[in-house]
């Protein structure tokens, strides 16, 4: 069975009234992609995050609202290596004067709060390309850090499952899926900051040409959960660490 049937299996497509613009389920999408530490040949351990982009999209115009953008220094493999550079275009030097994510992400939970994105009454949800950036990458990192993981942080939005709802195709990559919509590559892949612009592409497109519904698909217990059993309950209040409490 093809990963599209899987997925379809599990998504039954949504029969929409195209005339009818569907209702969103948030009022802001958190658009997002993370870039690690990385070798050609080999896992490294642990990957480190070395590059955070969000791009805060508003549903209710779907318009561009906001955008947090930092690089971040790794400290357990400071360098990196020539095929990190060749794949995310991150310098050695972009990396060197950045601080580390231990500083960057009570930032990240700051922006994201004064921003207003992380109020009850407003509700958002991340969206990545995948599941590796929330599934796998934060967690490791938070733990790397002595981080507990925020819950806001614990559920999200594949695009790509969301897109195979839509065009009834499972794409390979964020390339797949410009191709398919017929779009332009903007900037180069594996940079972070280009990879969250194309991802916002994508979104506006299948909104416009599918009447697409935004809902989450994954969460940490599982890479797709049923989207229709979710309730939003709101987002956390404060960022714990293991020595102190970093209030968002």
């Amino acid at each position: 069975m093809s990963m599209a049937h899987r997925v379809l299996r599990r998504y039954p497509r949504t029969t929409i009234n195209r005339s009818r613009e569907v209702a969103q389920k948030f009022d802001y999408l958190l658009v997002m992609d993370f870039e690690a530490t990385c070798e050609r040949h080999e896992v490294l351990k642990p990957q480190e995050i070395i590059e955070i982009p969000c791009a805060v999209l508003s549903t209710h115009d779907w318009q561009l609202k906001d955008m947090f953008h930092t690089y971040v220094r790794p400290r357990v493999h400071p360098t990196l290596t020539p095929f990190c550079t060749e794949l995310t275009g991150i310098m050695q030097e972009t990396v060197d004067d950045q601080p580390y994510f231990a500083d960057v992400f009570p930032r990240f939970c700051e922006w994201l709060t004064k921003g207003g994105y992380l109020d009850e009454s407003e509700r958002s949800s991340f969206v990545t390309c995948g599941n590796w950036d929330l599934k796998t990458m934060l967690p490791s990192q938070c733990d790397l850090d002595g981080i507990a993981l925020p819950d806001q942080f614990k559920q999200w939005i594949d695009l790509k499952y969301t897109f195979c709802e839509s065009v009834g195709y499972y794409p390979k990559g964020l390339r797949d899926m410009l191709v398919r919509l017929n779009l332009p590559l903007k900037g180069r892949l594996h940079s972070g900051i280009d990879d969250v612009k194309n991802m916002v592409s994508i979104i506006l497109a299948l909104k416009e040409r599918y009447n697409t519904q935004f809902k989450i698909t994954s969460s940490l217990t599982t890479s797709a959960i049923n989207s229709s059993s979710y309730e939003h309950t709101g987002v956390a209040r404060s960022v714990a660490k293991k020595k102190h409490v970093i209030v968002c």
